[in-house]
């Protein structure tokens, strides 16, 4: 069994208050959940308003295959509209004995 773990670090730069923050991310992880099958929560940043960390997680019998469904969620974030711009993102794979 291999989890993947996804680290993803977003800007919002026209947001203006914490509770335009939750609205924006609130979007995108309602999005994400529904389209894949991974779990999705803000990890980091909580307090600063143009700032966001994702965590995303997955759980697979293949290596490659929680990488590419983890790639195709940065590429989901990335083309999507939402009011973010991707800073950076990692991708992580743990095997679990």
């Amino acid at each position: 069994m291999n989890v993947g773990v996804l680290r993803l670090r977003l800007h919002l730069p026209q947001n203006q208050s914490l509770k335009g923050k939750r609205q924006v991310l609130r979007s995108i992880t309602t999005r994400v959940s529904n389209r894949y099958n991974v779990s999705i929560a803000e990890v980091d940043d909580q307090e600063l308003w143009q700032l966001a960390t994702l965590g995303i997680s997955c759980v697979s019998q293949d290596a490659r295959h929680a990488n590419a469904m983890l790639s195709q969620v940065v590429n989901f974030i990335a083309r999507s509209r939402f009011e973010a711009e991707m800073l950076d993102y990692e991708i992580e794979i743990l095997p679990v004995l």
